[in-house]
């Protein structure tokens, strides 16, 4: 059976926009026959158990991540495509630290720059996804990464890249002002920023963080490569190889209009770089996005098969969630059940006794949703009970009033002339009242 790798489709002249991608593709050229497996660039997480891409199939079974499709594969395979099987216990171990090393800080540098960066994620990210997603993804899905990205940087204090991020701080300082009394609004100036510029407001501190995060992430790679054809050995490949790859493409390869992580890693670690795009031209080559969705194709290092042609009802299941995830008290009885699968989910990689406590956990959040909206709800039924009960609120016509009155008009004398034409007193009305 051949397997199939799916992944979020080319950008950049990469088969892929994302990292963990980048390294599984990396790693099945390497390890696994050609004919044995089809790349799909399916760009939907949906079509897996978990929600995430990379994610590989193989009849009814899935796995994604880049480590657990690695380990899958050594076991489906004996061990045959495992890159990995004849390092000693040191150099297992120097792969081991290395590759949670590299993910770590690479996902970071990956995020600041083509996600919180406002100048390269909608100059060269957002139509990266547009060109690769299908309606209405290609509106829902960017925004959605770029907020995960900003909150996994956050702790990084490089808030400064994001140049809509100021500019709202910025307009509700000064509306907070106007507000005040403390400047008029006609005096407002609203000067259009750069990168540069936010950055040379604050270049010591911001531009030290960066050359820090730059420098973390390239010396101890350049310094455990020291001029082998690989980082563990001149002979064969590992997979800590691929998953370096994978996160040093995206910050060599992309054209953005701030390309400061390709500047730092061809000024910090040139060697590192040329390492970079050798063995991006062995294992992925020159790709166009034609290359993953065109019926005729052409000569490509690569497997391609197009993914399925989406559907009217896939679409409308999209909105529908789209829709869900916007919605506060669905979004978060949606959250708690991708929680909880996650936690089920054979490649979770937890303990059992861990997938069961985080999935009671998720169990007894959801649980507390539903108290929380049965409390809500029976508190609003009591406010409307006692409004009625106190005579607040009525329904249907008020007692002693004639229902069949429809309109009554009052003659000069203050008597009044009901819709019969029968003649009655305004003390009458009145009283009858």
């Amino acid at each position: 059976m051949v397997l199939e790798l799916h992944v979020w489709g080319p950008a950049f002249s990469l088969p892929s926009i994302e990292a963990q991608c980048l390294a599984t593709i990396a790693y099945f050229v390497q390890a696994v026959p050609k004919d044995a497996w089809v790349l799909v660039a399916s760009s939907d997480p949906s079509i897996s158990p978990t929600n995430e891409l990379p994610a590989l199939k193989n009849g009814s079974t899935w796995v994604s991540k880049f480590r657990n499709i690695v380990d899958y594969l050594r076991q489906y395979s004996n061990g045959e495509w495992d890159l990995d099987a004849h390092w000693d216990e040191q150099e297992k171990a120097d792969n081991t630290a290395f590759s949670s090393f590299t993910e770590a800080n690479g996902q970071l540098l990956v995020d600041l720059y083509l996600y919180v960066s406002s100048q390269n994620y909608y100059a060269g990210t957002s139509p990266a996804y547009g060109a690769i997603l299908t309606w209405p993804n290609q509106w829902i899905i960017p925004p959605k990464l770029r907020k995960a990205a900003k909150v996994r940087t956050e702790h990084l204090g490089l808030s400064s890249l994001d140049l809509e991020e100021i500019e709202e701080q910025r307009e509700r300082e000064r509306s907070a002002a106007v507000a005040a009394g403390q400047l008029p609004r006609n005096l407002i100036q609203r000067p259009r920023e750069t990168v540069s510029s936010l950055l040379g407001k604050t270049s010591q501190q911001n531009q030290f963080k960066l050359e820090a995060l730059t420098a973390e992430l390239f010396e101890p790679l350049r310094l455990l490569l020291d001029n082998k054809k690989y980082f563990l050995s001149n002979e064969r490949p590992s997979s800590l190889d691929a998953l370096a790859l994978g996160y040093l493409s995206l910050a060599l390869v992309p054209e953005l209009p701030y390309p400061w992580l390709r500047e730092s890693l061809r000024t910090k670690a040139p060697e590192l770089a040329q390492y970079v795009e050798r063995m991006r031209q062995r294992c992925f080559g020159v790709v166009q996005v034609s290359d993953a969705f065109g019926a005729a194709r052409r000569e490509s290092v690569l497997p391609w098969r197009p993914p399925k042609r989406i559907t009217a009802a896939k679409i409308g299941r999209t909105l529908l969630n789209a829709l869900a995830d916007a919605t506060p008290i669905l979004k978060d009885l949606r959250l708690h059940d991708r929680l909880r699968e996650a936690a089920q989910s054979p490649d979770s990689q937890l303990s059992p006794e861990e997938s069961k406590a985080v999935s009671e956990f998720a169990i007894a959040r959801k649980r507390d949703v539903y108290v929380s909206v049965a409390t809500v709800a029976a508190s609003v039924a009591a406010l409307f009970g006692y409004l009625f009960h106190v005579g607040l609120l009525s329904m249907g016509p008020v007692e002693g009033f004639p229902e069949e009155v429809e309109e009554l008009e009052e003659d000069d004398d203050g008597s009044v002339l009901d819709f019969d034409g029968d003649i009655g007193s305004a003390e009458d009305i009145l009283s009858a009242l």
